[in-house]
Formats: C-alpha cells, sequence, structure tokens
C-alpha cells in the first residue's frame, strides 16, 4: 500500500501501513484544539472505523508539544457558538469512547487539559521523557472534562486523581508511568524510532482478536462512559451560565 499524505486545515492525517496517523497541527499555538479540530478528529475516528484496510490510528502532536488542551485564545461570539463548540468537544471524546479499533497516543511532549484526560481513553499511552501531563481545569475555572471524573480514580486511584484534577497537580513522564496513565517513556532523542519500533510490535498481532477483546473490555463501562461525558460538560456549562449571569448582574448595578 502507498502511504498518503493529507491535509486538512490544522490537522493532518496519513496512513503507515495498517496504521492511520492523525497529528495535531498547530505548533505556534503549542496544537491547541479548537472547534474546527475537535469535529475534524472525530470525523476521522468514524471513517477510520469503516476503513478495513485500518487496523490501528495513532495521534500525536507537530513540534514540541503533543498538545496544550483547549484553545483558550478561542472566545464564543455567541450562545450559539459556544453551543456548538461544546456539540464538537462532546463529539471528540464520544469517538475516542466508541472507536472499536486500536486507538494509540503517541505524547511527543507535554500535553494539557482534554489532551491528558483522553489519555486513558486510547488502548496504549507512549511517552517522551520530556512530556509532562497538566490539568490546570480548577485554575482556568473549568470543570474536569474527558470522562477524567471517572476513569483518574479508576487507573490512578483518588488521591492522585484528586490532586490532578482539584489542585492542578502535573506529572512528570516518570510519574504518568508510575500511575498508569502511559503504558512506557522513551528518551526523547529517541522516541520516535523507539515508539515506532512497539507499534511495528503489535500490529504484527492478528486485528480479530485484539478487537473482540477491546469490546468485551470497553462494552462493560462505554454506556457509563458515554454518560460521564455528557455529564462533565453539562456541569461545564452550568458554571458558565452561572458566570455569565453573575456578569451581568454586576454590570446592570454600576
Amino acid at each position: 500500500m502507498t502511504n498518503k499524505t493529507e491535509k486538512i486545515e490544522t490537522i493532518i492525517q496519513y496512513k503507515k501501513g495498517a496504521v492511520l496517523v492523525i497529528r495535531f497541527n498547530k505548533p505556534k499555538k503549542k496544537n491547541a484544539l479548537d472547534t474546527n479540530m475537535y469535529i475534524e478528529v472525530a470525523e476521522i475516528l468514524h471513517r477510520a472505523t469503516k476503513d478495513d484496510e485500518i487496523d490501528a490510528v495513532v495521534i500525536t502532536g507537530t513540534g514540541d508539544f503533543y498538545c496544550s488542551g483547549n484553545d483558550l485564545t478561542f472566545i464564543p461570539k455567541s450562545d450559539e457558538e459556544y453551543f456548538q463548540f461544546m456539540k464538537a468537544l462532546r463529539n471528540f471524546i464520544r469517538a475516542f469512547i466508541i472507536f472499536p479499533k486500536l486507538l494509540i497516543a503517541l505524547v511527543n511532549g507535554p500535553a494539557v487539559g482534554i489532551a491528558v484526560t483522553s489519555l486513558p481513553l486510547c488502548d496504549l499511552v507512549l511517552a517522551s521523557n520530556k512530556a509532562y501531563f497538566s490539568t490546570p481545569f480548577s485554575k482556568l475555572g473549568f470543570v474536569a472534562e474527558g470522562c477524567s471524573t471517572f476513569t483518574f480514580p479508576r487507573l490512578m486511584g483518588d488521591r492522585k486523581a484528586l490532586e490532578m484534577l482539584l489542585f492542578c497537580y502535573k506529572l512528570n513522564a516518570k510519574e504518568a508511568l508510575e500511575c498508569g496513565l502511559v503504558n512506557n517513556i522513551y528518551e526523547h532523542d529517541e522516541f520516535q524510532s523507539k515508539a515506532w519500533d512497539k507499534i511495528k510490535e503489535i500490529i504484527e498481532i492478528p486485528t480479530m482478536p485484539i478487537v473482540a477483546t477491546k469490546k468485551l473490555i470497553r462494552d462493560q463501562i462505554k454506556e457509563q462512559l458515554l454518560k460521564i461525558n455528557d455529564k462533565e460538560l453539562e456541569e461545564i456549562i452550568r458554571i458558565r451560565t452561572n458566570k455569565v449571569m453573575k456578569f451581568e448582574t454586576e454590570k446592570s448595578k454600576l
């Protein structure tokens, strides 16, 4: 099979044999995600589900960052624009939850926010030793997202999950490995070659039993994850609405 490269705005996708690579491609903003990027990744995963030539999807970033989370320079001009953003975010996480094939994250550098909370929804996470994992939701006035209110305690225990999601503790790569957020870490200079060696090793395993076993595991919690995704985003909307109402009330007193 010939490798094909296609650029869709700030997302690059290309095939390496039976592996489809999705690369966040907004390095000047540390690969921060916007509405269109969320929509495109979800659509790519949906198409990959139906493509018999694809056995696995790898997600990574361009440059020094894996992804810095939501693009905080995005300011909705209307409620409709905000709800479109939230819908795109919902469908992005939903696409991770329901994707039936192997989903692999190559964390080539720091990850922030949704880039961290989506990692437990992947089947394999390989990271550079220069990566760190930051979830500054509380400091920014946001609620944790990406189903992390369920996956983090389940993965790393309540104490570490609370430390990250409530108190914004930043994990280094070694800590992320120790608490199970990542599977392997590699020296940064060797990261790409070592990570792809690992992926090639995995791809040689017959696909059918992998997909079947993943389904058996994911089906036990899939509906719960979908509900949690909705609940987290509802809470984000509720808090934003309260902030707007408070601002309007204070402004009316001027």
